[in-house]
């Protein structure tokens, strides 16, 4: 079969949703913190998409988009539901009562190797030794964040739990980032697919939420419920149709990098609000970041 180059990542509509994608969730991580001292992490997940999820069917309609899915299209929007809306954030919301946000901010940037991986196994992407390379000298960078970050903020609870809950979070997002690009995803308006995934994933959040930690407990505070908007709307209905068009643009791989984008804005806005100190460590961790970010988007990824 003939191969087919991905597009330029200066392309406006490769770069525009790629820097706002990662600019939007670097200023969630902040966010998810003030959730989850508020309420369990489970009922924080599930009031997030209670939110987005009427919102993204109401976008579908607006958009003109098709509603109704066949039955593998039902299936496939419920594996990309149950491991995005409910492993992943699940996964995220725990590992942040464990570690602080910028230790899983910075391990979310590493996202780019399992799914370069997944995509190769799942749907034939052939990714080049110029991505390799790239991939490697940014995680040496990503490493070194993770280091400062550890040294830098003494941390409480279960330290290794953290960290295997954020891996398990980062493997689940993988998953779904690659599966929903095979053919039978790539037939469904991304909108309407994204919204009955997410109907899925709601539910299981729900069943998740009543199981492990009883009836809803609802916080009267608004910052609460502004907080879980900002995240509903900005923070899911907004980017999550612009990240998976950029999988199925310009692969699981490549968009995988703006979760650099990410950890620089999250950083960025603890700087400024939380006191940050940068040091040779982390500054030299963020310039490999960088470097290597630069130097995997050049290569070619090509699709069979």
């Amino acid at each position: 079969m003939s191969e087919v180059s991905a597009p330029s990542m200066l392309s406006p509509k490769v770069l525009i949703p790629f820097m706002l994608t990662g600019t939007i969730w670097g200023s969630t991580w902040f966010v998810i913190t003030g959730q989850i001292s508020d309420v369990p992490a489970a009922w924080g997940v599930f009031y997030r998409f209670m939110l987005a999820t009427p919102a993204l069917f109401a976008l579908a309609v607006v958009m003109g988009n098709r509603l109704k899915l066949n039955r593998p299209e039902h299936l496939l929007a419920l594996g990309v539901g149950i491991a995005q809306f409910s492993g992943n954030f699940l996964f995220v919301y725990h590992a942040e009562s464990h570690i602080t946000s910028g230790i899983v901010a910075v391990m979310f940037a590493l996202l780019m190797v399992p799914n370069a991986v997944f995509a190769k196994v799942f749907i034939g992407e052939q990714v080049q030794g110029g991505f390799i390379g790239g991939s490697l000298v940014a995680i040496a960078g990503v490493g070194m964040l993770l280091v400062h970050e550890w040294n830098a903020a003494p941390l409480g609870g279960n330290v290794g739990l953290g960290i295997v809950l954020a891996i398990g979070g980062m493997l689940a997002a993988s998953i779904a980032n690659v599966v929903q690009a095979n053919p039978t995803g790539r037939g469904v308006p991304m909108v309407s697919f994204l919204a009955w995934a997410m109907v899925y994933g709601t539910a299981f959040d729900l069943i998740y939420a009543l199981a492990t930690v009883g009836p809803p407990q609802v916080p009267s505070a608004w910052q609460f419920w502004a907080g879980t908007a900002y995240l509903a709307i900005i923070g899911s209905v907004v980017t999550f149709p612009l990240h998976y068009n950029l999988v199925r643009e310009i692969g699981a791989g490549r968009t995988a990098y703006n979760g650099i984008v990410t950890v620089c804005v999250a950083m960025g806005l603890s700087t400024l609000f939380e006191g940050f100190k940068w040091d040779a460590l982390s500054a030299g961790g963020m310039a490999l970041a960088l470097v290597g970010m630069g130097l995997a988007l050049r290569s070619k990824q090509k699709k069979k």
